[in-house]
């Protein structure tokens, strides 16, 4: 196997690990502070995905404009839900609030299929699609803007968690969310601004992947369990072990595609996954658990 083709995988594998990594870091803010895997992730990726392409097509071209209204769409959608569905299962088991997280994924994807149809969309991308080759090393400019932008988010998502006033409430009340409330602090505001981040980043996520691929209703469904499993991976909880998990497990598939064809490439990702677990049951970051 040349190095070059390799090369070209693995970057081909950081992109995809990177954009990925924005709905991944939602698994984990809402698994860490709620408790609950939130399955309805992949289709409010395709949600952004959809909105992004309504915007293009019905007020501007803009790509900006475009992602900023698949955030903000998402992002209301994913408080309505919460609203309407998640705060009212507070207090019930995981699995249930798990199960009604299925159902919302379901009335989203079907919303999605009444209006739009099943047909098939693209971003508008023009000035993005020429590669720059580099003695065989292929990049393309929209892996570039979808590298900064989705770095950028992560950035903005960490300086959030960990150096400001909102991150220290979140990380309080997934810690403890009796002491955080003893201690003053407004859980329900917390979770409020939870789901409005979770659902910004779902949409993003959706509208990069939405660059790579076309865009249909079962674009981010098909992503759920990858993701899931790169939560895993990384550590449950750990914002830092959910993007090191997404790069793993994007390089894993992209770089198994060269050796048994892009038809199984998820299969040998998931074994990657399986290794990775025998030596680190609770993942890369994760805390060991004392068994009981």
């Amino acid at each position: 196997m040349e190095l070059i083709a390799i090369i070209n995988a693995v970057i081909n594998g950081i992109v995809l690990g990177t954009l990925l990594s924005l709905p991944i870091l939602a698994i984990t803010m809402v698994f860490g502070i709620s408790r609950f895997p939130n399955a309805a992730t992949g289709d409010y990726m395709t949600l952004g995905a959809y909105t992004a392409v309504a915007t293009q097509t019905w007020i501007s071209g803009s790509l900006v404009l475009a992602v900023l209204s698949a955030g903000l769409v998402t992002a209301l959608v994913s408080v309505f839900f919460y609203l309407w569905v998640f705060r009212a299962l507070a207090q019930r088991s995981n699995v249930a609030r798990l199960i009604a997280s299925l159902g919302v994924a379901f009335v989203v994807r079907t919303t999605i299929t009444f209006f739009a149809g099943q047909d098939q969309y693209n971003l508008e991308m023009p000035r993005l699609m020429r590669a720059w080759n580099f003695h065989g090393i292929r990049i393309l400019p929209m892996d570039v803007y979808i590298l900064l932008t989705a770095i950028g988010a992560l950035a903005i998502a960490f300086v959030i968690l960990h150096a400001t006033p909102l991150g220290r409430r979140m990380r309080a009340v997934a810690d403890n969310p009796d002491l955080a409330a003893a201690s003053g602090i407004r859980a329900r505001r917390v979770m409020l601004y939870l789901w409005v981040l979770s659902g910004f980043f779902c949409g993003l996520g959706g509208v990069l992947l939405a660059i790579k691929a076309v865009v249909m209703p079962e674009l981010g469904f098909e992503l759920l369990m990858p993701m899931f499993a790169a939560v895993v991976l990384g550590g449950v909880g750990n914002p830092i072990g959910a993007v090191v998990g997404s790069l793993i497990f994007g390089i894993s598939q992209e770089v198994a595609t060269l050796y048994v064809g892009p038809s199984y490439k998820i299969v040998m990702a998931f074994l990657v996954l399986l290794v990775l677990l025998l030596f680190r049951p609770q993942g890369l970051f994760g805390r060991p658990m004392l068994a009981r």
